[in-house]
């Protein structure tokens, strides 16, 4: 009994991958890897999470109680219909930039692309996952940030405010895949690579990039910030135990299409969407 134990709890920690690279031991090679991850984090989401806190605190100092207050997601970007696609196109492919960023950081550092689940060996396991997480988080999220946003922790998200264009539902599908790559890539396969190659310990690892991915959802209010914060801790512990983060990504894009576009299409017709 006491020799099974510790094996179980090894397996359930240990990195799924057996050829994963090994923990850096070299003080300067360690030192550039911390600088990497400052400068990583410090131009992308790390920034994001203290911007959003800065905006949570303005929210805080007004008069006005959270519940009534706005933040939209998608907004138009110019006056012309066209340049307002084309922003809205370049803001895609910027998060699809910042999640490339991390993948070209790690495939320098050795980093196969198959040993952070981005590759096509498992498409139906990774088809399973996907639906499973959809399930599990989908609907209890969206819960959870009604119950927020009622109880008056939380701002009135309005996923779009674009206007009714042909080329709106695109754009938000866009906008939806690019906020999932962005950040599936660098808080789960990105950040937690490079924390196991730090020798930090894989509960350390989850708990550190699920308080980053609430910290950039802070502007939303309290409940964006635990709802994220609790998709972070499925979504990393997943991956540790997976592998796969093309079912991370699909199900992020997933959740995001039903809110971007969903919403744009019921707004006006639901009295309870803010």
């Amino acid at each position: 009994m006491h020799t099974s134990e510790p094996s179980v709890l090894r397996s359930w920690l240990s990195p799924p991958n057996p050829d994963f690279p090994a923990t850096i031991t070299d003080p300067r090679e360690r030192r550039a890897v911390k600088l990497e991850l400052v400068l990583v984090f410090g131009i992308t989401l790390g920034l994001s999470g203290a911007r959003s806190l800065l905006s949570l605190v303005d929210s805080l100092l007004r008069p006005v109680p959270l519940a009534q207050q706005q933040v939209q997601l998608n907004v138009p970007k110019a006056a012309a219909s066209l340049l307002d696609l084309l922003q809205q196109l370049l803001g895609a492919a910027q998060l699809v930039g910042w999640g490339g960023l991390g993948l070209y950081l790690l495939w320098r550092a050795g980093v196969k692309l198959r040993q952070i689940g981005l590759d096509r060996r498992k498409l139906r396991t990774d088809a399973l996952i996907t639906a499973g997480i959809a399930a599990l988080i989908g609907i209890p999220g969206l819960g959870l940030y009604f119950l927020s946003y009622h109880l008056g922790f939380s701002l009135a998200v309005q996923p779009s405010t674009l206007g009714d264009t042909w080329w709106r539902p695109v754009a938000l599908t866009l906008s939806a895949f690019g906020n999932a790559f962005a950040e599936e890539v660098l808080v789960i396969g990105y950040l937690i690579t490079r924390l196991r190659q730090l020798g930090v310990r894989e509960n350390a690892s989850l708990l550190g990039a699920a308080v980053l991915r609430g910290s950039y959802h802070l502007y939303q209010g309290f409940g964006g910030f635990v709802g994220n914060l609790v998709m972070g801790l499925v979504f990393g512990r997943v991956w540790q135990r997976s592998g796969r983060l093309w079912p991370l990504i699909a199900a992020h894009t997933l959740f995001d299409v039903v809110s971007f576009v969903g919403y744009s299409l019921l707004k006006g017709r639901l009295s309870w969407l803010p």
